[in-house]
């Protein structure tokens, strides 16, 4: 079944009444929503007992994606990581089998070196299996060699919107993580149910589609409209 979410959990008071009125606000997110992403983790680094009571909160199969620290994306810029990701892995330890993807998103003028990525994915790769989706947001990640290195680890490119590297056009396969950010105004703008009918149905059934157009209140109706259009048969899972 696709993963809809939000960026963080809040709860407006204009959709509360979709959720339960009682427990944690993580709670009450997780009776409806089967994922959430958590983009505080780039920010700044969590105690790991923090993860382990987010598990707790949660049903057995909600899932967390989660951000990278912009230690490793922003600061190291892909270089030497290694000691970062150890440390990061460490933290999120306690979601155990509710971790979803981890998300490392790059900033706009980190251009795509070949001998960096590749040092870059294969000490990713070394320490995690799961899932690892990568939002570049720089022109030069758009060409085949990117896409070979990407493809050889096993790291799924981000459909984003607005689009910066790779339209919907460009995948060859059905985009594994979609994220979007608001168009035309970024993180404020809502989509109309005909954009949203139109990214799910780009969706593989392990697919996830974030809302992140947080700053509006749009990002949770936005992906309530989301869940109530998925085809029965994945909603059943």
């Amino acid at each position: 079944m696709p993963i809809i979410a939000t960026a963080a959990w809040s709860i407006s008071k204009a959709v509360a009444a979709h959720f339960p009125s009682a427990g944690s606000g993580l709670a009450r997110y997780a009776a409806r929503f089967p994922g959430v992403e958590v983009n505080t983790t780039f920010y700044r680094r969590h105690r790991p007992d923090t993860f382990v009571r987010w598990a707790a909160d949660v049903p057995e199969d909600f899932r967390f994606a989660i951000k990278m620290p912009k230690t490793i994306s922003h600061e190291h810029r892909l270089k030497g990581i290694e000691a970062e990701l150890d440390l990061f892995l460490a933290d999120i330890a306690g979601l155990g089998k509710k971790l979803g993807p981890l998300l490392c998103q790059l900033p706009p003028n980190l251009r795509f070196d070949a001998d960096v990525v590749e040092a870059a994915f294969a000490a990713m790769r070394a320490r995690h299996s799961g899932p690892i989706v990568l939002e570049p947001r720089h022109p030069s990640w758009a060409g085949a060699e990117a896409d070979a290195l990407m493809r050889r680890h096993g790291i799924d490119p981000v459909l984003a919107d607005p689009p910066v590297i790779w339209k919907a056009v460009d995948f060859t396969l059905p985009p594994r993580y979609i994220r979007l950010h608001g168009t035309p105004k970024i993180y404020y703008s809502a989509y109309d149910d005909a954009e949203i009918d139109a990214f799910i149905r780009l969706l593989p059934p392990d697919g996830w589609c974030v809302f992140d157009n947080t700053a509006s209140g749009a990002a949770t109706s936005n992906a309530l409209t989301a869940l109530s259009r998925l085809p029965a048969a994945s909603r059943e899972g």
